[in-house]
């Protein structure tokens, strides 16, 4: 068994180099400890002890490509995932947001898209769902057909029920939600103003005249100039006065662009572009 210690940074960017020109996948800019235990965990599951020999197979191979994606994907997420942002977002966010005919709202790095709904239930309950739009987006289509199914196993659904009632919700969880067996199901009608799409941060264009953008937790595996560069982004994909949502684990502190916005919320991680 391989350990991280042993993998060069040289091996994991010629690894890396060769994932971009292969395939466009660019990875050449994550946190290198980051995707460095993800690259020798897949090594260990397949057995190899060279790097070299993972690559070659790779080539050959282009389906492992797939597993990969999967492997640099990070999906920890749950439903109302820290009720307090919530409720700040609602508390601040929402009154902003009403003021205007149509929303736009995108959810970047959505993963399985519990979060998405999550944001789809707080919009209903605030009276604006039917003016929004969301966009919601990720990197990894195996993913992101999970979440256009919005079917999670039951176990989830207790965790999932006592944030929401952190949060402040209004109604009942089991009013958004159908039990099946082992597991439970988003109502269709959260679903009708969400459109998924893949979209990486890494490589891909803006989506213009946002409202809101969420982008939680995905930037903590970014190194600082990708993360300069998905903050350009987001800056350039946003509305005058409009909000952005980052990990509670992140920060704009130190970045360029944290002139171009303002704290409304430090514990939240909320900012709004001044």
């Amino acid at each position: 068994m391989i350990r991280s210690s042993e993998l060069s940074d040289t091996h994991v960017d010629t690894f890396l180099n060769a994932i971009y020109e292969l395939y466009g996948y660019d990875y050449r800019e994550y946190s290198k400890p980051s995707i460095k235990r993800r690259i020798v965990n897949r090594m260990n599951q397949e057995g190899y002890t060279k790097l070299s020999d993972m690559l070659s197979y790779l080539v050959n191979h282009p389906n492992f490509m797939d597993t990969l994606v999967l492997d640099f994907s990070i999906n920890v997420t749950e439903m109302f995932r820290d009720p307090f942002v919530f409720s700040y977002i609602q508390d601040e966010v929402f009154p902003f947001l009403e003021t205007y005919p149509f929303i736009r709202i995108w959810v970047a790095g959505c993963s399985s898209g519990e979060e998405v709904y999550s944001l789809a239930i707080a919009l209903h309950e605030w009276g604006i769902y039917d003016r929004v739009q969301i966009y919601a987006t990720d990197i990894n289509e195996k993913i992101l057909e999970q979440a256009i199914l919005a079917s999670y196993p039951i176990e989830n659904k207790k965790k999932y029920e006592t944030n929401y009632i952190s949060f402040g919700g209004k109604s009942s969880f089991s009013d958004y939600v159908h039990i099946d067996g082992l597991t439970f199901s988003v109502k269709e009608f959260l679903k009708k103003r969400i459109m998924f799409s893949t979209h990486n941060l890494v490589t891909d264009g803006t989506f213009n005249e946002m409202h809101l953008i969420l982008c939680r937790n995905v930037m903590i595996y970014f190194n600082q100039t990708l993360k300069q560069r998905v903050f350009n982004l987001f800056s350039d994909s946003m509305v005058e006065q409009g909000y952005l949502c980052i990990g509670t684990k992140e920060t704009i502190e130190f970045f360029n662009e944290k002139q171009k916005f303002e704290s409304m919320n430090e514990r939240a991680r909320l900012y709004r572009k001044v």
